[in-house]
């Protein structure tokens, strides 16, 4: 994906919207709207914006992971596991 083709100004933004959002949706690439010629926004269709929101928290996940690694914070799975059995059944 070249970003260099996803650049529009505002104004074509405002002629072209129905175009625009057909177009995104197509091709779920992000479009650039720039305002006095600087960049000012990006929009993207739905889809890929609640594909990059999962990843994102995905990311998060995985770095306190490993931030919870190198600090020493973790405990064997075989223990995890039998303490969440003694609570699932404390006979």
């Amino acid at each position: 994906m070249k970003l260099s083709r996803q650049v529009k100004p505002i104004s074509y933004l405002k002629a072209h919207t129905a175009e625009i959002v057909r177009h995104l949706k197509e091709r779920q690439e992000p479009l650039i709207i720039t305002q006095n010629g600087e960049p000012k926004v990006v929009i993207q269709d739905i889809e890929s914006y609640e594909k990059m929101q999962e990843t994102m928290a995905l990311l998060k996940i995985l770095a306190l992971g490993a931030r919870q690694i190198e600090e020493g914070r973790v405990q064997p799975a075989a223990d995890v596991i039998k303490r969440l059995r003694e609570r699932r059944d404390p006979s």
